[in-house]
């Protein structure tokens, strides 16, 4: 498990190793949960599914795609990262803490 941040803005990612993909769950923040499922395929489009209400997709698509490109093959990455009521400033910090998770894959 590699992690990035502190406190309520540390985030997390598992990976799992398959014979030919990759599995990643991410979380994080004040809560974990599952928001959004990510697969990237090598050469395809991200697709994506997402719980109502939720947006934490805008965090796993740059995950999955920047490993997917890293590693050239097929990466599913699934997970939340809850802050009660955050501000603009907190989401710019989530997301700055998952590129730096990107860059320990």
């Amino acid at each position: 498990m590699i992690t990035s941040g502190e406190g309520k803005y540390k985030v997390w990612l598992d990976k799992i190793e398959l014979d030919e993909d990759i599995v990643c769950v991410v979380g994080g923040g004040e809560k974990s949960h599952i928001g959004s499922v990510v697969i990237v395929v090598p050469g395809d489009k991200p697709n994506v599914m997402a719980r109502k209400g939720h947006h934490d997709h805008e965090v796993l698509v740059p995950l999955a795609e920047g490993i997917c490109g890293k590693l050239n093959q097929t990466v599913v990455v699934v997970g939340g990262i809850h802050i009660d009521n955050a501000t603009e400033e907190e989401i710019n910090i989530i997301k700055s803490n998952c590129e730096e998770l990107l860059k320990c894959i």
